[in-house]
């Protein structure tokens, strides 16, 4: 998302370089292309005008100090203004309220609403150990309240049942009923969307919202909208009292404007995102967070906090001594690192957050079907011996011709598996002397 944007703002800093210092004119010319390439990123013409506006005001005369340069000064004004633009700061649910508390997702047809429920009601339980209920109240799509049945049982979360035949009314006071009587901390009701807003669609919500005085109200919309989507927002808003805004799809290929306008235009905040279909995809939006990835900057922060949600920490620290005495990597270590990268969204995903210039030196990865890969990789190591996983060294032609069939595969995949492995066991001795640099310029010639 937003990629265009992060290669053109990069190229308007570049620009600036070797000027003495920002004055009215290199900014102007900057900010232009700025104007431009946000507009291109369906940011809401209103909103890129305030913006341009503040970002002019701000670096008009300020000088260059220290080792900065003009364009890393005007990026440190601008870095600031995206943050402030998108709220600022994260802020969480309000659950300061007598359980249950209750939150209402709103939204239309089609923005992710029910496996957002999923996801948020997963966040709950494993991040702030909460006991969470679900329920739907949507009586008139068909499967809906069967999806979030099944969603709920892969969550791990409690399901109350409905019917088709209730009223949504109905069915949310007897949710709220169940859910005091079972001692659950939060109630997370899935509500009816369409494909288009309409005025019995309001009402019903309207009348959801009334008898049950959520303490959370969400709107969930899908990011790649643009400019539908920060409209449906508002309409949202002038009926309902929002408490904030998921934004669903993020990891899309639009242009991602909505993340950038839709705080400014409804005034609320922008409390998740959601990237996958998985239901860990859920993330707390950190507007300062994003505005470094917009600028390239990277958003480390986040990788690391997916890193420690996603890592044994055990194994972790085995893996620290095998690196730190640079040896007794095997392909049983090198299975469960791939395994781990795929929980983290994978490479594409891991580059997503690294600052731009480290990630191009680690080259042009291919983007999609990682998943598929990192399976059959994991498919070939299942079909080895232990002993062949301990000494690779080991597996010559016939062992090959059997494990490839074991595996599924020609005997070529594993010849490139076996290639594969010895490329990362000298990147793993590189990392242990010279870092991450040295790391990611290896991957150059994994072929993942």
């Amino acid at each position: 998302m937003l990629d265009n944007l992060t290669e053109r703002l990069a190229k308007v800093m570049k620009t600036l370089r070797g000027q003495a210092r920002l004055t009215e004119d290199n900014i102007s010319a900057a900010l232009r292309e700025v104007r431009m390439a946000l507009l291109e990123a369906d940011v809401a013409l209103p909103v890129v005008k305030e913006f341009i506006n503040a970002v002019k005001e701000k670096a008009l005369g300020q000088e260059v100090i220290g080792s900065l340069t003009p364009g890393q000064a005007l990026v440190g004004v601008v870095h600031r203004e995206l943050a402030a633009l998108m709220g600022g700061a994260n802020e969480g649910l309000n659950l300061a309220t007598q359980p249950p508390a209750i939150i209402l997702m709103a939204g239309l047809q089609g923005a992710g609403k029910t496996t957002t429920v999923g996801k948020l009601g997963k966040f709950l339980k494993e991040k702030q150990k909460k006991k969470v209920l679900v329920v739907s109240c949507d009586v008139y799509r068909p499967a809906a309240i069967a999806q979030l049945q099944t969603v709920a049982q892969q969550a791990g979360l409690e399901f109350f049942p409905s019917s088709v035949t209730d009223k949504p009314e109905a069915i949310a006071l007897a949710a709220v009923d169940w859910a005091k009587r079972h001692y659950c901390d939060v109630l997370l009701v899935d509500t009816a969307g369409r494909l288009a807003i309409d005025a019995v669609m309001m009402d019903e919500i309207k009348a959801l919202h009334g008898v049950l005085n959520p303490v959370e109200t969400l709107f969930v919309v899908d990011a790649m909208l643009g400019q539908d989507a920060v409209n449906t927002a508002r309409a949202f808003d002038v009926t309902l009292p929002l408490t904030g805004v998921v934004l669903t799809k993020l990891d899309g290929d639009a242009r991602g404007g909505v993340a950038l306008s839709v705080r400014q235009v409804t005034g609320k905040p922008i409390k998740f995102s959601g990237v996958g279909e998985k239901l860990d995809g859920l993330e707390a939006f950190h507007p300062e967070r994003m505005a470094s990835r917009i600028l390239g900057m990277g958003d480390v922060l986040s990788l690391i906090e997916e890193a420690q949600k996603g890592i044994d920490e055990d194994k972790a620290l085995e893996l620290a001594k095998k690196l730190k005495s640079g040896k007794g990597f095997t392909l049983e270590d090198f299975k469960a690192q791939m395994s781990q990268m795929r929980q983290m969204g994978g490479m594409t995903a891991l580059m997503d957050k690294l600052p731009s210039h480290i990630a191009q030196s680690a080259g042009q990865l291919p983007l999609g079907a990682e998943d598929k890969m990192t399976r059959r990789i994991e498919g070939i190591i299942n079909a080895m011996t232990p002993l062949e996983r301990e000494k690779p060294e080991l597996i010559k032609a016939s062992r090959k011709r059997r494990v490839a069939t074991g595996a599924g595969v020609q005997v070529q995949e594993v010849n490139r598996l076996l290639k594969q492995f010895e490329q990362t066991q000298k990147m793993m001795k590189q990392f242990s002397r010279g870092g991450i640099g040295k790391l990611l310029r290896g991957m150059k010639g994994l072929g993942f």
